[in-house]
């Protein structure tokens, strides 16, 4: 039986309008339109030439419909610089990514979700209160991939095509959900993880604040998240320099603007030599990068453990992608970067969490 709903969700996966779809496949945009309304079914020759068009299996136009990702819900970096193609294909993403969540849910039992909301708080006392809460003291962040998943956060990577988004999080039918930009560095990985965190935190919900001051909170979360008060005073880097920052940032795997503008906002460093200082970064080109780093990019611990799961039973991932009615390559796009490959993050000194994962009997 043929879903409408699907038809949709493709499209808007590959950012094609109607006059696009048409022109792909040599169908008109009026018969699209009424197939997608639900006006009339299509035969399985035209519905094979959209899936070829589409880039997707038959077999996709006939599953159920995927979960729908509410955009009102969906907690964007800078919605209003995205076009509405941008957003629809990153939405589209995150409701592949939880059809995919679903098969892993009745295959094996997952972590549950156990993410806090504070949204009373500020975000510098919210972020010691989930510290608090998950026991992680003064101490440096651990991977914050495998911290995330270990609270029951479904984390997932952006397909290369989506990436306007940066990141995105979001929360539906009481599970929350983390989709990232596997393309940057370690240290901006992490900042990323603990921003969509406060988001999570401080935002859940259909009505919760959206916009600039809600990006603002979540990066103040993520910098007190990431750099606890009493850990960066211990640090005693009161008015340091470029070279000290450079040293100490280590400790707390994050970027050397980030560590600085923390310094800034602990009044650690004055506006003047917070300003010196970031022109001074920059030239030495840590506006956009980190020279020199070693750490890797922070991997999913859970999504290696289904797919090892699933290579002891004889499954492959072309078996897998099968199931949940994708080809391999569309499936490779949501754990691109996320299976583990080694962490060797700075100074960081505090043992990964696992999450648990058994296979469901």
């Amino acid at each position: 039986m043929f879903t409408p709903e699907r038809l949709v969700l493709a499209r808007k996966r590959r950012r094609m309008t109607l006059a696009a779809l048409s022109r792909e496949s040599g169908f008109s945009p009026q018969s699209i339109t009424a197939f997608e309304n639900a006006r009339k079914n299509p035969s399985e020759e035209t519905l094979s030439s959209l899936a070829a068009a589409l880039s997707f299996p038959l077999s996709f136009f006939h599953a159920p419909p995927a979960p729908y990702m509410v955009p009102g819900a969906v907690s964007f970096r800078a919605p209003s610089k995205m076009s509405a193609a941008e957003r629809d294909g990153a939405l589209s993403c995150g409701s592949i990514a939880a059809t995919l969540n679903h098969w892993f849910e009745e295959h094996f039992t997952l972590p549950k979700p156990d993410v806090p909301s504070y949204a009373d708080l500020t975000p510098e006392a919210a972020a010691d209160q989930v510290r608090g809460d998950w026991g992680l003291g003064e101490a440096p962040a651990p991977n914050m991939v495998h911290l995330l998943e270990a609270h029951g956060v479904r984390v997932f990577s952006l397909a290369p095509d989506c990436l306007e988004a940066d990141a995105f999080s979001t929360t539906r039918h009481g599970t929350p959900y983390v989709l990232f930009n596997t393309r940057k560095t370690g240290e901006r990985g992490r900042f990323d993880a603990a921003h969509e965190l406060g988001h999570l935190v401080l935002h859940s919900g259909y009505q919760s604040p959206r916009g600039p001051k809600a990006e603002a909170a979540a990066d103040a979360f993520a910098s007190a998240f990431l750099m606890p008060r009493s850990g960066i005073l211990a640090q005693q880097v009161n008015n340091a320099s470029v070279e000290r920052i450079l040293s100490a940032k280590g400790r707390w795997g994050v970027s050397a603007m980030a560590f600085a503008y923390r310094l800034r906002t602990m009044r650690l460093l004055s506006e003047w030599r917070f300003q010196q200082t970031a022109k001074q970064l920059a030239q030495l080109g840590y506006r956009k990068g980190e020279p020199g780093s070693s750490m890797v990019r922070e991997s999913s611990k859970l999504i290696s453990k289904v797919f090892e799961a699933l290579r002891a039973d004889g499954t492959s991932i072309n078996e897998l992608a099968k199931a949940v009615h994708i080809f391999p390559e569309e499936l490779s796009h949501y754990v691109f970067g996320l299976v583990p490959i080694g962490y060797k993050g700075g100074e960081q000194r505090t043992a990964p969490v696992r999450p648990s994962l058994s296979v469901v009997k």
